[in-house]
Order: C-alpha cells, then sequence, then structure tokens
C-alpha cells in the first residue's frame, strides 16, 4: 500500500462536504481518518494566518515567460495571496485493483495532510498520509480500528517531501513568490524549485498557449516497483481545471511513476476530482 503515498488530492472522511467552488474559510473539524494527529491539522490551519497580499500581475514580470504565463492565467488579480488551502476530492485509487475513495486534505505552505476513506473487499479503510514538522509518516487502519499499513522512517519523508514540493507548486499557486523558477529551454515548460527541509525539489511544470497547467514532473524519491527506493519519474497528467476562490486549480488529474514512458499506463495509480478548494489563512 505504499503507493497511497502519492500527490494527494486535493469532502471529509465520512463523504460530507460543499458542492464544487464551495468558497469560505476552511471547517474547523477534523476528517475521521487524521483524528489521531488533530493537532497537526489544526496546526497547518493556524500557521496561515493574518493578511494575505493580493496579486498583482506586476509581481511576474521577472519570471520566465511560462511561469508568467501559468500565473496570469491561474491568479485572477486582487485574489488574496492565500498561504494555505483545503481541497476536498473524490476519485480512485489502485490498491490492488481501482477502488473510490473521498478525501480532504490541508495543503499549506509548511506541509500537508491528506486524510481519505476507502473501501478494501467491501469494508471501510481510513486514514492519512502527511509532510508535517519535517517527517512524513503514512497510517491507514481497517474501520479505523485494525491497522491496515503504517510506515515512517527516513524514506518515507524523503518520499512525502517530493510529493509536498510538487502539491506546494501545482495545488498553491498562491505561493508562488516562495518558490525559485527558472527556464529550461523549452518555451512551455518551467522549473519550479522548492526548499523543503533544506534540500532543493524540482518540479517541472508544462503550460499550454493558453496558460493552462497541462503536466506536473518531479524526479521523487520511491519505490514504485518493490525493487528498493532511488529517484523516479513522478508526474501528474492534467484533464481538466476550475476556478474556486479567484484562482484556476487542476481539477481533474492522473498521476503515477514512470510518466513519459511505456510503462506510464501500469504505474498510473491516482485518478482526482477536486469538488472544492476553500483558502485557508486570511480572513476578509
Amino acid at each position: 500500500m505504499t503507493a497511497v503515498l502519492g500527490p494527494g488530492g486535493p469532502v471529509d472522511a465520512l463523504g460530507r462536504g460543499r458542492p464544487a467552488n464551495a468558497l469560505g474559510p476552511a471547517r474547523p473539524e477534523v476528517p475521521v481518518g487524521a483524528r489521531r494527529i488533530a493537532a497537526g491539522w489544526q496546526r497547518l490551519v493556524g500557521i496561515a494566518t493574518g493578511r494575505a497580499d493580493l496579486f498583482d500581475p506586476e509581481m511576474t514580470a521577472a519570471l520566465p515567460e511560462p511561469a508568467r504565463r501559468w500565473l496570469l492565467h491561474t491568479l485572477a488579480p486582487g485574489t488574496p495571496l492565500w498561504p494555505g488551502v483545503e481541497l476536498s476530492a473524490k476519485g480512485r485509487i489502485r490498491l490492488g485493483s481501482w477502488r473510490s475513495f473521498r478525501s480532504r486534505q490541508i495543503l499549506s505552505e509548511d506541509g500537508f495532510i491528506w486524510a481519505a476513506r476507502a473501501r478494501v473487499v467491501g469494508a471501510p479503510v481510513l486514514g492519512f498520509d502527511r509532510y508535517s514538522c519535517g517527517s512524513g509518516e503514512m497510517r491507514w487502519r481497517l474501520f479505523g480500528v485494525v491497522p491496515v499499513m503504517t510506515d515512517t522512517g527516513p524514506d518515507v519523508t524523503r518520499s512525502a517531501a517530493g510529493r509536498f514540493a510538487a502539491e506546494r507548486v501545482s495545488l498553491l499557486p498562491t505561493a508562488f513568490r516562495t518558490v525559485t523558477w527558472t527556464p529550461t529551454g523549452d518555451e512551455n515548460t518551467v522549473r519550479a524549485t522548492v526548499r523543503v527541509a533544506g534540500a532543493a525539489e524540482a518540479v517541472d511544470l508544462t503550460i499550454d498557449a493558453d496558460g493552462a497547467l497541462r503536466r506536473v514532473l518531479i524526479e521523487r524519491w520511491g519505490n514504485p516497483d518493490g525493487t528498493g527506493y532511488r529517484l523516479c519519474p513522478f508526474g501528474v497528467t492534467v484533464d481538466r481545471e476550475e476556478r474556486f476562490a479567484g484562482v484556476t486549480l487542476m481539477s481533474s488529474f492522473r498521476a503515477g511513476w514512470w510518466v513519459g514512458s511505456a510503462r506510464a499506463d501500469e504505474a498510473e495509480f491516482f485518478r482526482c476530482v477536486v469538488t472544492a478548494a476553500r483558502p485557508i489563512g486570511d480572513r476578509r
């Protein structure tokens, strides 16, 4: 079940939520699957406080052209540059076979917690993946009680850090000023480098001519085929986008290992539809 540590998606673990495009502050309750780390969930909500700056297109003037194209497409002028977001989603995840899930996630400039509920052989499995306070963890339980999979340690932390970097760039574009942007030589690709626990994580974004995000690629630490942890190509393919609270986000996407290779189809394990995105932080 190590593959669960993939790009989370952005309705609580019981399936409750607001309609798509729902606005307003993040809800204070913690999803059932993450109650063991309720304090960590509330910490990520709490650190995103204060008055957020408003987006001005001139803020992108010095960035590589693909980054400017994407951000001008993604952020409406005057949008608060939120330091965090709560994402609700539904989709399918491959755990042996494809299984439906619902999830809620807190994502901030400091980390993420992705809490979800799926069913395996008809029984509910609840739990979370996280990167916070400098460490990564996966914890999943049958009926929320019987342990199914728990994993921590340096390899899990390094893999979770890669996921966090990719999501911090692609699902929290309001934090673009905390990222280092560099050209790649491709007119439609830009590299965003994020510092995570002192290490540099490079995330490549492919942007179409209209400014829409089409692909996210990263060399991520993982063990996708059971032969041992190492850096492997990992990516997200974007199928659709939608505007939430003045921010256009990828709203339907697929994720997996070996993106761009002949092994990509068999290594895809995550298909997600974002149903709501609620900014956390500045209360305007």
